[in-house]
């Protein structure tokens, strides 16, 4: 899949359309990471939607492309890109809740969800923006 029309394809299908077209092969994890990262970065300067961008996603996606590759069993949101809260703890990536006075701090663990996100291969985008501690 490549083009401005097969990211924007992309970015519009729903979790479950984009599992089914990840398991059959029809798009790649990396390609739908990098559509949603491609949109991040045309739109983001104007709505502010995200507080950090994963510096990690596309490296992520492709450990995905090829556990698949090699036939390794996957969950059914294996390779989907997603946003965390920035109110969830991240190991990788600065967690603030949406306050500056914890700007710039990254924990030294992931929150539960985040961990079991992971365990589950999706693909983390980066951290969302928030009112403080929503």
């Amino acid at each position: 899949m490549t083009g401005h029309g097969a990211a924007s394809e992309l970015i519009a299908l729903t979790a479950a359309e984009l599992s089914a077209r990840l398991a059959s092969r029809d798009v790649s994890a990396v390609e739908a990471t990098q559509a949603h990262l491609d949109r991040i970065a045309e739109v983001d300067g104007d709505i502010h939607a995200f507080l950090h961008v994963s510096a990690d996603a596309l490296k992520t996606a492709a450990e995905v492309d090829g556990a698949r590759r090699m036939g390794a069993k996957l969950g059914p949101l294996a390779g989907v890109p997603i946003a965390i809260k920035d109110v969830l703890c991240t190991l990788d990536m600065p967690s603030t809740a949406g306050s500056r006075i914890l700007e710039g701090w990254v924990p030294p663990y992931d929150a539960t969800v985040v961990s079991k996100l992971r365990k589950a291969k999706l693909i983390p985008l980066g951290k969302t923006n928030m009112d403080e501690f929503a």
